[in-house]
């Protein structure tokens, strides 16, 4: 199964880095580098959502309703008159569901390191949230997602798979910083193509995010 920063690098996620950046009025070089950290850290937060049955349940019927893809249908409509108050509202809604309390730092670790604000990032991540909701609501149809198990292996398949476990020690990690780890600046680096290390964290993260 393809990752979700492969989906980035698709038509798809060409269409949806320059609508969000039309959206929001963020250059599109930093939307990208916004959506390549926080795609993966949204993805690792879900899966750790839907880790207890309250939590899959919950994903499971927000995929099943209102996120079922449909979204991706129109995204030419969604925005080309710009994107409407109900659309972030939701992605508001998402992020503070998916996030929680790890939302503000997220957000200013991202923001730190693609060289934005916090506030611009929060608008990307409004925006996103909802179409990111819509690709795993497609996955889930076209996968027959129907148990929480189903749901876990979805989850962890775009995140790279049982292969990716140092990948995933490092979502971890962002989801649990409090804003000044070292880590997230090893791995921004190399995200956003400034920093070429040779092995360590820079060589474990290549496989997430698609270097």
């Amino acid at each position: 199964m393809a990752g979700i920063l492969d989906l980035l690098n698709s038509d798809l996620g060409k269409t949806i880095i320059s609508g969000v950046s039309g959206s929001t009025g963020t250059d599109q070089d930093k939307t990208s580098s916004v959506l390549t950290m926080a795609l993966p850290v949204l993805m690792k937060a879900m899966e750790r959502n839907a880790s207890t049955p309250q939590g899959a349940e919950g994903l499971m019927g927000a995929l099943k309703g209102k996120h079922d893809g449909s979204i991706l249908d129109n995204l030419g409509g969604l925005f080309g008159g710009g994107v409407d108050e109900d659309v972030k509202d939701d992605g508001d809604k998402i992020l503070g569901h998916v996030l929680g309390t790890k939302r503000q730092g997220v957000e200013k670790i991202i923001g730190e390191k693609s060289g934005l604000d916090m506030a611009s990032v929060a608008n990307i991540l409004k925006v996103a949230a909802p179409i990111l909701m819509g690709v795993l609501g497609k996955q889930a149809q076209q996968k027959n997602v129907s148990s929480s198990n189903d749901l876990g292996g979805l989850l962890g398949g775009l995140l790279g798979g049982s292969s990716a476990k140092q990948e995933q020690s490092f979502l971890e990690k962002i989801l649990d910083a409090d804003g000044d780890g070292s880590v997230i600046d090893d791995v921004a680096g190399m995200v956003l193509g400034s920093a070429k290390k040779k092995g360590g964290l820079g060589g474990l993260l290549g496989g997430i995010f698609g270097k």
